[in-house]
């Protein structure tokens, strides 16, 4: 049972969503953390949104809301999850299409500013505060660029071929994911257009200098990034050069090979990170507006990040 301010979540398709974690990816417990936390942010930015207006009645008067908070953040994590529609919701929750539509696109945002938690009292909210947990803590980092597909831009439109990707040749917009050496997603950034190669998004996003002048780290990365070492100090460790590219011993052959699957050993866990992150079908493929990428992206690693964190936790003290 979850209670919003008085009226009580309770009919069998809320407790079904409540109660199977397979339906919003996340454990009884952390949904109840969301609601109690989100729940009067949500309030607070509605109150002011209301009063920042010229009213003819109260602020109050009229007609109450059919969907409260707590359905409205379950309709949001359905939606993440499944990538159901906002149709099928709206039959699910007894309302119209318009009001999943709103309510979904008030609480992701406030899903996306949560940051990536790391325990129980550190969250993770820009990629400077993840260079320096890096520090603090001395552990690995492992970056890497993930594809989203979305649809194409309309006939006419302005830079209608920047979101062409050069390495799948589909519409997409790419995002920076960063995790630790287990694989624990501790950032995912702002999407970019699908022609953004990943050094480049990496480099607008402030890694070069943050690395250089901050701490001491070891960020893994894959061919993408070659070039970020030498920027930072060695900071950014990517798979060795090809010193041969005709005739090349054999020696050299087994070593270059050695060494390469010595770092793809290292760096696989990011991709496990991002295998997670794609589990939520909002992320597979994206038929809605490009702009709610980069909400949608962050909120579903703010979820994965807080889940993740509660089951480790949960391990521990068993």
């Amino acid at each position: 049972m979850i209670v919003d301010h008085g009226r009580v979540v309770g009919s069998v398709s809320r407790a079904a969503i409540i109660g199977d974690r397979r339906i919003t990816g996340l454990s009884v417990d952390v949904i109840a953390e969301l609601v109690a936390e989100i729940g009067p942010l949500w309030h607070e930015r509605h109150h002011a949104k209301l009063v920042s207006r010229p009213r003819k009645r109260a602020v109050g008067a009229g007609a109450k809301h059919q969907l409260v908070f707590a359905d409205r953040l379950l309709a949001t994590l359905v939606h993440l999850r499944h990538a159901a529609t906002h149709d099928v919701l709206a039959c699910w929750f007894g309302v119209d299409r318009s009001t999943i539509t709103r309510a979904i696109g008030e609480v992701r945002p406030l899903l996306a500013e949560r940051g990536c938690t790391v325990g129980p009292d550190v969250r993770l909210r820009t990629l400077a505060e993840v260079v320096d947990h890096l520090g603090a803590s001395g552990t690995t980092g492992i970056i890497d660029g993930t594809e989203i597909r979305v649809r194409r831009p309309a006939v006419g439109r302005k830079d209608r071929d920047k979101f062409i990707s050069g390495k799948s040749k589909q519409n997409a917009v790419k995002a920076m994911v960063v995790t630790d050496g287990d694989g624990r997603v501790l950032f995912c950034s702002p999407t970019k257009p699908g022609s953004c190669a990943d050094i480049t998004q990496a480099r607008q996003l402030g890694l070069v200098r943050l690395l250089a002048d901050g701490p001491a780290v070891e960020i893994l990365a894959d061919a993408g990034y070659q070039g970020l070492g030498a920027q930072t100090g060695g900071r950014v460790v990517t798979p060795p050069h090809r010193k041969f590219k005709k005739n090349a011993p054999d020696w050299y052959e087994e070593m270059y090979a050695r060494q390469r699957k010595a770092h793809s050993s290292r760096r696989i866990r990011v991709e496990h990170g991002i295998a997670h992150l794609k589990n939520w079908r909002a992320l597979a493929r994206h038929l809605g507006r490009r702009e709610h990428m980069s909400d949608t992206v962050q909120a579903i690693a703010a979820l994965l990040s807080l889940q993740q964190t509660v089951d480790l936790t949960s391990a521990r003290q068993r």
